[in-house]
């Protein structure tokens, strides 16, 4: 891929594993000389109590490449929420990097030109769970950090795809609101 990446955008759901370990990540991914870079230097120096700004490391001093800033979708009150989303999550999103880049998704060559910015859904009721299972947290998050990259790389869904499919798709929690389950 020799085309510069300016600004691509991807999510991901994952689900299927124990109540509390689904995995939502959305991210931003383009050229660190860019206005990904910036909003990654802005948002690393501009900390915000309860949405604390981390770069994504597989332990405690080995950051991964390209520079993947997280930021937490929930404010963090609670320190065991906070030792799970800065342990198991932060190292799964690392190893959804690597696995994009390992993939082709994102080039070896592009690996330190580029910044990826995700945002990241850990569920609250992680704290209260005494059973959780760590390595299916790890993997569901791990898995749909490298779903987002390859979608947000692909520029998957198409437009023709969403206008093919726009009325045959119902978004979950409204129809939750229709069935009158919320």
């Amino acid at each position: 891929m020799s085309e510069r990446i300016i600004m691509r955008t991807g999510e991901a759901l994952v689900a299927g594993g124990p109540a509390g370990t689904a995995a939502e990540p959305e991210i931003i991914i383009g050229e660190l000389d860019g206005p990904v870079g910036t909003a990654i230097a802005t948002l690393t120096g501009d900390q915000v109590q309860g949405h604390t700004r981390v770069f994504a490391i597989l332990n405690t001093d080995i950051q991964v490449r390209p520079v993947t800033l997280m930021v937490s979708k929930v404010t963090v009150k609670n320190s065991r929420y906070t030792n799970i989303l800065m342990g198991t999550v932060q190292a799964a999103i690392a190893n959804g990097v690597l696995d994009a880049v390992r993939a082709g998704d994102i080039p070896k060559e592009k690996a330190n030109d580029l910044g990826i910015i995700c945002s990241v859904w850990l569920n609250p009721s992680v704290i209260k769970d005494d059973n959780l299972d760590h390595q299916i947290l790890f993997d569901i998050h791990r898995q749909a950090m490298a779903k987002a990259i390859h979608k947000a790389i692909t520029n998957t869904p198409d437009i023709d795809w969403l206008l093919e499919n726009q009325d045959k798709i119902t978004h979950k929690y409204f129809q939750m609101g229709l069935d009158g389950k919320i």
